[in-house]
């Protein structure tokens, strides 16, 4: 608990309602974080729809909110954040492990007596004026071997409501707690405190901002941001950087990935784990449309993946999250028009252009720009303006059941058996469409040492390649050369059964000489997942190379396809010479996570380049 003081007078300047529970621990940390804070008044969340609509209410006159056209955008709404708020601030994001070592070397780490001084004096009367807000919330199902149970204080109504969206949130959680479960402590404040009297803003944040993690003590403290992952914490904080520490403890993983299933027209079933960067096609693939007759894909989820082992020595799966946080800009009706029928309706949109029919636009919406916008800044916009519309990183919040795609399975407590797990990267060059792993522990050194361009959504220059170790450069929440030792021990574990998720690697963004995008992508990806699922079922064979085994040309479905012979050949195969280059620079990355890294992954990169020459 960041104070050491005792104030003498109450915090709470309104009677402070009965806590709905009898859970002493979870009674006493509220009331311990509001005679810290000091709000105005306290209120449990029962996540109803009555209260959605009384905080919603409140958010329209305050204008945190705007409300869209009913009949365009029925029960929708858009949020325009503090241009100072607009994305994770990774550099502000830390693991406060005891020991550094344990936060390992891609992680911010800071001492946690340290850290909890600094957020001492931060959130030290940090909510007067506000309401505190108490969320319990569900990741996972009611029933699941995986589900686990948090609960965040906040002053943010804004994160209150879109929490109901991404969580199974209130009463529900609550019962689970009431049953005895541990749970996971989230505190997080706007760090913006209100004088008696003085008016609101309708985005209140603060521009000093810490998003610190202990995982030892399975706690949360986030100050200074009302933004995605910044505030909503159960999403990346609980869903990731905490449950991947206690993943590693308990024996199951929790990783960066959407879920899908994959039906093909003969009927054959197949469920894929996919991990890429943010705004990499992670979604894309989530919601794909297949452009070859007959295919069907179904939505499982599109960010968060927890898998378990099962009785059975089954890698299982599901997605702990209810609803879906996407990237705006680049999603239209020919990107992923699944997404487009989804948010119909009652969505929260943020940061993005409103129309003047009182509708939603963003970059990529529609071939033809709008004659005139109001600008996400809230400033009017034209073809002609030099800034973009909506913010790259401007966001929707939806939940999952509104998706016609989503599989009548996706909240099942049991999960669904992984038959693959697929890794993919942002890359102009280098690695091919698609390979095949050569066994797990290769698939893990593919996912261990994967690379992406930067997206809108991470901090640093656009376009800089970077390692992103399965897809969860910003997101593992301890030392990522043992998060690639708890994958190789799953591994070894998966042997009892024999059954083992096959392992690829995709690249849908290789480009030509003169810089034009070889692969169609987004529908045209089924052919792709054709040619794993015909590897599943040991019907093709396969070219070896240094990186796995790629397609033969004739094994790629590319019927209809506008591409001729040499541009397949070219985007199928590899330069070998590229490949050791790469292999070569992974070392940098492996010497800076040093004597973590297993041993077998040094080995596979020494075989890597012994099959380059």
């Amino acid at each position: 608990m960041p104070s050491t003081s005792t104030p003498t007078e109450s915090p709470v300047t309104e009677t402070a309602p009965v806590p709905p529970t009898t859970r002493a621990d979870l009674r006493d940390w509220v009331s311990e974080i509001a005679r810290v804070t000091k709000p105005e008044r306290i209120q449990w969340v029962d996540g109803s729809l009555g209260e959605r609509q009384e905080l919603i209410a409140e958010m329209i006159a305050s204008k945190t909110l705007i409300p869209l056209d009913g009949e365009l955008r029925p029960n929708s709404f858009l949020a325009r954040s503090n241009p100072d708020d607009v994305a994770r601030v990774e550099g502000r994001t830390y693991i406060c492990s005891r020991s550094e070592r344990d936060a390992g070397p891609t992680n911010n780490w800071v001492d946690p007596d340290e850290m909890r001084s600094t957020l001492s004096g931060l959130f030290a009367e940090s909510m007067r004026g506000r309401t505190l807000y108490v969320i319990p919330f569900l990741m996972g199902p009611v029933g699941s071997p995986v589900t686990r149970v948090g609960v965040e204080i906040t002053d943010s109504p804004y994160v209150v409501v879109s929490m109901g969206m991404m969580t199974r949130m209130g009463r529900v959680a609550l019962d689970v707690i009431e049953d005895g479960a541990p749970w996971v402590k989230a505190v997080h404040t706007v760090g913006a405190p209100l004088a008696q009297g003085e008016k609101d803003v309708p985005w209140p944040c603060n521009e000093t901002k810490y998003i610190s993690h202990f995982p030892e003590d399975r706690e949360i403290w986030s100050f200074g941001s009302a933004y995605g992952g910044n505030a909503l914490l159960g999403k990346k904080s609980f869903a990731l950087r905490i449950a991947s520490a206690m993943a590693r403890d308990e024996g199951w993983l929790a990783e960066h990935m959407m879920l899908v299933r994959i039906t093909s027209p003969e009927g054959q079933v197949a469920h894929i784990a996919a991990a890429f960067p943010s705004a990499c096609g992670k979604t894309n693939f989530a919601m794909m449309q297949p452009t070859l007759p007959g295919w069907q894909v179904e939505t499982l989820g599109d960010d968060i993946v927890w898998m378990w082992i099962d009785e059975n020595g089954l890698l299982r799966a599901l997605n702990p999250e209810a609803g879906f946080f996407g990237v705006a800009p680049g999603t239209s009706d020919a990107t992923n028009p699944v997404a487009i029928q989804t948010l119909w309706g009652n969505t929260i949109f943020t940061n993005v252009a409103l129309t003047d029919d009182g509708d939603v636009w963003w970059e990529g919406l529609t071939k033809e720009k709008p004659a005139h916008l109001t600008d996400w800044t809230g400033q009017g916009w034209t073809p002609e303006s030099k800034t973009p519309a909506a913010h790259p990183n401007s966001r929707f919040t939806v939940a999952i059941d509104q998706c016609p795609t989503a599989a009548s399975e996706w909240a099942d407590p049991r999960g669904v058996v992984v038959d693959a797990i697929v890794f993919g990267g942002r890359r102009s060059d280098t690695m091919p469409l698609v390979t095949e792993a050569r066994s797990w522990t290769h698939g893990v050194y593919l996912g261990a040492t994967m690379a992406s361009e930067r997206t809108a959504a991470a901090e640093g220059t656009l376009g800089e390649l970077r390692r992103d170790p399965f897809a969860m450069a910003p997101f593992t929440g301890y030392n990522v050369g043992d998060h690639w030792a708890h994958w190789l021990s799953i591994g070894e574990r998966l042997r009892v059964s024999g059954r083992f998720p096959r392992i690829f690697h995709v690249n849908w963004f290789r480009r030509d000489d003169e810089g034009r995008f070889m692969w169609p992508g987004f529908g045209d990806n089924i052919r792709v997942v054709k040619w794993m699922m015909d590897r599943m079922r040991g019907e093709i064979g396969g070219v070896d190379s240094p990186v796995g085994t790629l397609p033969k040309l004739g094994d790629l479905d590319l019927r209809d396809l506008d591409m001729d012979v040499s541009a397949a050949s070219e985007i199928l195969s590899v330069d070998a010479n590229e490949i050791e280059r790469d292999a070569r620079d992974v070392q940098t990355l492996l010497t800076l996570v040093g004597d973590t890294v297993p041993p077998a992954l040094w080995t596979e990169n020494s075989a890597t380049i012994d099959l380059c020459r």
